[in-house]
């Protein structure tokens, strides 16, 4: 089953017993029990999320930014983006390549989905000590495109939302792994996760961690096939400058997986009249 799907979200009841896929019709296609896989994973634990929301926005340049042959060509933005979506990221097997998979990685020796609990992001400091990630940073690091990506102040009882952009790049990259879980009866569920960093001094008054930003020629070297060193680990996973950063406090329309359009990154003040902060 090709990871290839279209951009969509699932609900993620997670408490529904799991039909078997041999009770199935016979007729029943690819796409449908790879959807009966998907309706079945538990819900994304959001306890303290470190990088739970994002966007990518201009997404008909995603073939030139990352040289795509199939870059997607006509997909809408994604304003909102929340675990569990299924969004493209870029592989390199040999040449680049564009592969649509769901946020949120569930590891390949997982034996029942129903109690797995997908991981949205890893801390580059224990990468090479987790299960779930050690093996994949040989052979199954990806990019995660990305124009935006979205954190909230604490101040009180106050959460204040602000969208995290590049000043100069409108599509940049997290750094990111994936991985592949199969079933017996030949179902592929393709999952990633994006990595974070201790934050940089931009978004420390919000959080503590930041996702991991790379720059080009840092992209280059994580995709390359070649396995990276606990040095081109120290020297990639960092923060990325916070000169070449800004946050802009948005409206709560972000706090609803379901809103998903301009409005959300929108600053506050187009929204309400109340001033933008931006924060230096």
């Amino acid at each position: 089953m090709n990871s290839t799907l279209p951009l969509r979200e699932e609900a993620l009841p997670g408490t529904i017993p799991l039909t078997p896929l041999s009770n199935f019709p016979l007729t029943a296609s690819p796409r449908v029990r790879y959807a009966h896989i998907l309706s079945h994973i538990q819900p994304i634990r959001r306890n303290k999320p470190l990088c739970g929301r994002y966007s990518l926005i201009c997404i008909d340049d995603l073939g030139n930014r990352f040289r795509v042959f199939d870059p997607m060509m006509g997909a809408r933005s994604r304003f909102n983006i929340a675990p569990a979506s299924e969004m493209p990221v870029i592989i390199r097997p040999e040449k680049n390549e564009l592969a649509v998979m769901r946020w949120g990685l569930i590891p390949r020796w997982t034996k029942d989905v129903r109690t797995a609990h997908p991981l949205i992001n890893a801390r580059a400091e224990t990468l090479a000590e987790k299960p779930a990630f050690r093996s994949l940073l040989k052979a199954h690091r990806c990019l995660v495109p990305a124009s935006g990506f979205f954190e909230w102040k604490h101040e009180g009882k106050v959460k204040t939302p602000y969208y995290i952009r590049l000043t100069e790049d409108p599509i940049f990259s997290f750094a990111g792994l994936y991985d592949q879980w199969h079933n017996p009866e030949g179902v592929t569920v393709s999952t990633y996760t994006i990595i974070t960093c201790d934050a940089n001094p931009l978004i420390m008054p919000l959080h503590n961690r930041m996702p991991v930003i790379l720059s080009r020629q840092n992209e280059e070297r994580w995709l390359d096939p070649e396995p990276v060193s606990p040095g081109d680990l120290k020297r990639i996973l960092v923060p990325y400058p916070a000169g070449t950063m800004e946050a802009l406090a948005v409206s709560d329309l972000v706090n609803n997986p379901k809103m998903d359009d301009k409005r959300v990154i929108q600053p506050r003040d187009s929204l309400t009249g109340t001033q933008t902060h931006v924060l230096e």
